[in-house]
């Protein structure tokens, strides 16, 4: 569905140099040389700190921008040569932007797209009929776009970039802002397009709820680069996060000290100590239990947020792509 093959985009900068008018140029690499390949009913998400590249590789892949260098290929097409018969065949999703009509009520919205997407009208009656019954639009299809709550509006941008059915749909943020009642609604309704019609989903987000919800494979682009090509639970290991102990004792103690678990967080009697992946819980545990009074314990594994941002902070070796076996 998609292969990027040593693909890169640089971008000029003017500076102003020293107290005079002369400015200098600077050649900037948004992306730099990243090769990745997805295959069709893959659900891949694409993780980056702002400006490591991931709004520009989407804007190559949509066609918005022309690469530098390196083959970019969507669908089988040329994104920046064939835009509009791309346009036909996938959708787009900007959370931060409407694609709908700001003054007009969401069904007329709907209605304007199935004529720019050309599409039947037997086809398109059928296919909203499905689209408001899944993510229920039926109580504000008749609602002018500006009095729609960011909920109901990013329903209705969901409902508009799969319109047309395409066979590949790209998210940018699709839950940005929403509350965990959207959030729930628009997740299930993700993982329902893409297991029941095989849509494949390309999805970018700061979210990392919506990635360790949705998604069996992650990418992350690091300084324009591809940095890690995975499995959620390969990522863990990567970044050497290991799981988390809670440990509520019966009164507050000093830092407990063993060998196998480094204390993170001492809140009165409750203290976390992170366990390395290898380590052995249960013996953790009873040694615990051999020196103090415990009144509660729990083992959590660490969340994909805490192992996203240790990577980014360089706390973890990044598993680049060029030297880990494929997913």
């Amino acid at each position: 569905m998609i292969e990027v093959e040593d693909a890169s985009k640089a971008f000029t900068v003017r500076k102003r140099a020293g107290r005079g008018l002369r400015r200098t140029r600077t050649a900037v690499r948004a992306v730099d040389g990243v090769s990745f390949t997805v295959g069709r009913g893959e659900f891949v998400g694409y993780l980056g700190p702002n400006g490591a590249g991931k709004s520009t590789t989407i804007k190559m892949l949509t066609g918005i921008l022309t690469p530098s260098s390196g083959r970019v290929r969507v669908c089988g097409l040329d994104p920046s040569r064939q835009r509009t018969a791309l346009a036909r065949r996938i959708g787009v999703v900007f959370g931060q932007r409407t694609t709908l009509w700001w003054d007009l009520p969401l069904r007329d919205s709907l209605t304007l797209i199935r004529r720019l997407y050309r599409v039947e009208a037997a086809a398109h009656r059928a296919r909203l009929a499905e689209l408001t019954a899944l993510l229920e639009l039926g109580p504000f299809l008749d609602t002018p776009v500006r009095q729609l709550s960011l909920g109901q509006r990013m329903r209705g941008d969901l409902a508009a970039a799969l319109l047309h059915d395409p066979e590949l749909l790209v998210l940018d943020e699709p839950t940005i802002g929403l509350d965990v009642v959207s959030k729930a609604t628009v997740r299930e309704f993700l993982e329902r397009v893409n297991a029941e019609r095989g849509t494949t989903i390309l999805l970018t987000t700061h979210d990392l709820g919506d990635i360790e919800r949705l998604c069996r494979r992650v990418m992350i682009i690091d300084h324009g680069r591809l940095a890690y090509d995975g499995g959620l639970e390969r990522l863990r290991a990567t970044a050497g996060a290991g799981r988390v102990l809670v440990v509520e004792l019966a009164r507050p103690e000093p830092p407990v000290a063993l060998p196998d678990a480094e204390v993170i967080a001492v809140e009165g009697p409750r203290q976390l100590l992170r366990l390395p992946r290898d380590a052995n819980a249960a013996a953790v545990v009873a040694e615990l239990a051999g020196r103090y009074e415990i009144r509660d314990i729990a083992l959590r594994e660490t969340g994909i947020e805490e192992v996203v941002a240790r990577l980014y902070r360089g706390e973890g070796a990044y598993d680049r792509p060029d030297r880990a076996a494929a997913p």
